[in-house]
């Protein structure tokens, strides 16, 4: 079996500079080619650099796009894909493929490390065996394997800043890839998408101003879906509706996701039309207002979109 290894940057490829680490050609190359020649690695591995590589904090959704265009380019070729990422940002791009490759085929693991694969003590080389491991056998869609865990892409969040099992995602029976009768690539372009964590006394005026100058809103709500509700903040989301600004509202608990409606205080979010996020991380809605820009222009089917489960990243 045939598996597609492409590096995009991130802290398992880097080695010690003067100013820190920082990404350096050929490290993961060298490990990969190093694993096979020990037999640890079976099957056919090839690497493809996404040059330049970066530091995953420096991601936007053109690399989300460049690295789904090229799993969906070498689809007939591979029977499976990994993805080397920094683990700063890898839930925002696993969500985005996992949204952004409809009817995929394969399995694309996307992986990283906590420690570079240049250190003594580094997670990074299980972390490539594990990965190349489950891209010849997990099941189809997109999903993060990472501490010895496999999660589901669409799912994941990074929990933790420095574990060496640094990811979660709570579970769910459907599959991390959007269904279609054959492979396809959604569109997918950068927005201005601003994500608001609601606070005690929040200020209704930065709401204000998202809704005026960006394309889309993630609100990070307290509980199941509670809100300071205040004329500012009603006026504020009017406004968005009004505009045709795409809010997503979330929990800013880890678990037990969003049920708008279930307090009077969210009650501003349903007469809104806000979309009730369900199980959706913030990451995962980030990047789904991103696709619901990208693939409608219509306001109502953008909607439509966003509250629609689309790879088990709302459901239960």
């Amino acid at each position: 079996m045939a598996t597609l290894l492409i590096h995009t940057g991130g802290t398992i490829g880097m080695a010690q500079t003067p100013d820190g680490f920082a990404p350096r050609d050929g490290v993961v190359e060298d490990a990969v080619a190093a694993l096979v020649a020990s037999g640890k690695i079976t099957g056919e591995v090839d690497v493809l650099r996404l040059d330049p590589l970066i530091d995953s904090a420096l991601a936007t959704a053109q690399d989300w796009a460049r690295i789904a265009q090229t799993i969906h380019h070498h689809r007939g070729r591979f029977d499976g894909f990994v993805v080397t990422h920094g683990t700063d940002t890898l839930a925002y791009t696993a969500a985005a493929l996992c949204l952004a490759l409809p009817g995929l085929a394969q399995p694309v693991i996307v992986t990283g490390a906590m420690r570079p694969l240049t250190v003594a003590d580094t997670d990074g080389t299980a972390n490539l065996i594990d990965a190349l491991a489950a891209a010849r056998t997990a099941p189809a869609g997109v999903w993060v394997q990472f501490g010895g865990k496999r999660l589901h892409g669409g799912r994941v969040r990074k929990a933790h800043s420095q574990a060496l099992d640094a990811f979660t995602a709570a579970p769910t029976d459907r599959e991390p890839r959007v269904t279609a009768p054959d492979p396809q690539l959604s569109p997918l372009r950068p927005h201005d998408v601003a994500l608001l964590t609601v606070t005690p006394g929040f200020s209704a005026a930065l709401l204000d101003h998202a809704a005026t100058t960006c394309d889309g809103i993630v609100l990070r709500c307290f509980g199941a879906g509670t809100v300071p509700d205040s004329p500012a903040l009603r006026a504020a989301l009017r406004k968005a509706q009004d505009k045709g600004v795409p809010v997503v509202a979330v929990s800013q608990c880890a678990e037990g996701g969003m049920q708008i409606g279930t307090y009077a205080a969210g009650k501003a979010l349903r007469d809104s039309g806000v979309v009730d996020g369900g199980q959706m991380t913030a990451e995962a809605a980030f990047v789904k207002i991103h696709l619901a820009l990208s693939c409608f222009a219509q306001f109502d089917a953008q909607h439509a979109y966003l509250a629609a489960d689309q790879c088990g990243e709302m459901a239960d």
